[in-house]
């Protein structure tokens, strides 16, 4: 009989919690019990999973005694205090924080790209950035076959990223303005996001760039090679989910686009839809949903000996997050680490 697991999803009233509920239930991932964790707002709410109705319950430390697998989307303050509680009562923690995501102790993965990193975990394991996250299921086959030396990226990405507030003021500001003459609130950002852009993802520091810019350098470097040199510019978008990224790649050695769209429409979790001509290429609207990281607009960097310019759309609250970690669930079960 194949074994079945008890699960906590903190955070599991939020944007990434409800999808990762929506994806154990879409997988026919084995859980025995489903234990949704929120804050004490959210405490007695009703969620639905498998059909049937379960009360959410306020996260505490003893939220989690019995349960195997917990899946922490709820912040860095409360990964930080509770994910080592669940680990001291025998759960396994796959963290979507960023809390823990740089300790050397804790493997920071995506199973496509480093699953061996799973290996002599000590309880946590961090799920990626969402930006991240769909660039380096892209740049590995190109790694594996040209090595990675250097790579610019600039990102666009959408408000579910932020999470349901954001959703709701993108929503609530585009219908001001396009009703007229009704004031614009800004709540979640600093600024308009209706009809706007931002370039400014999470806090900044002294050298001028945004902690979400320095994740993505770092976590790149941890997943992939700490040889590769990265820098990014991270912006936000009036689109309601999917990030998009513009990712200038220089190699080693050189590789023709040809062979890049062959290696790539091989690769685990990636679908090439690349056929500009045609006016064929990933855009959220189309992405929204799906599962694989979508790579088109391939082309050389005719600037640079080897260089190449990909466009990369992926599902942020997916791939970027919920899926990611329950494929890191279900790769520790294929593999016996929990």
């Amino acid at each position: 009989m194949k074994k079945k697991y008890n699960v906590a999803i903190v955070g599991a009233t939020g944007a990434v919690g409800q999808t990762m509920l929506q994806i154990l239930e879409e997988r026919n991932f084995p859980v025995n019990n489903i234990l949704p964790l929120a804050s004490s707002r959210s405490n007695g709410n009703v969620i639905k999973f498998c059909g049937k109705e379960v009360k959410v319950q306020e996260a505490s430390p003893s939220s989690f005694s019995g349960i195997d697998i917990a899946l922490f989307s709820a912040g860095k303050s409360v990964s930080t205090e509770l994910a080592p509680e669940a680990v001291k009562h025998g759960a396994v923690v796959i963290d979507n924080s960023n809390a823990f995501r740089l300790d050397n102790e804790v493997p920071l993965v995506v199973p496509e790209v480093n699953p061996e990193d799973l290996r002599g975990h000590k309880g946590i394991i961090a799920n990626p950035n969402c930006s991240t996250i769909q660039m380096v299921v892209v740049l590995k086959p190109i790694h594996d076959v040209a090595k990675v030396k250097r790579v610019v990226v600039s990102t666009y990405q959408a408000v579910s990223g932020t999470g349901l507030e954001a959703i709701e003021e993108l929503k609530t500001q585009s219908k001001a303005i396009l009703e007229g003459g009704k004031a614009i609130k800004n709540e979640v950002y600093p600024y308009q996001i209706a009809f706007n852009t931002l370039p400014h993802i999470d806090v900044f520091d002294d050298t001028g760039y945004s902690l979400e810019e320095w994740k993505m350098v770092h976590e790149t470097r941890k997943i992939l090679d700490d040889t590769i040199v990265v820098t990014a510019t991270t912006v936000r978008v009036p689109v309601m989910n999917c990030h998009s990224e513009a990712v200038n790649v220089e190699t080693y050695e050189k590789i023709s686009v040809e062979k890049v769209r062959e290696i790539l429409a091989k690769a685990p979790g990636v679908k090439v839809e690349d056929a500009p001509k045609e006016l064929k290429y990933p855009m959220p609207i189309y992405v929204s949903g799906k599962d694989d990281v979508y790579v088109g607009r391939i082309r050389e960097d005719f600037s640079i000996d080897c260089g190449l310019n990909l466009w990369i759309v992926g599902d942020n609250l997916r791939k970027g997050a919920a899926l990611n970690a329950v494929q890191i669930a279900e790769t520790m079960i294929k593999d016996n680490l929990i």
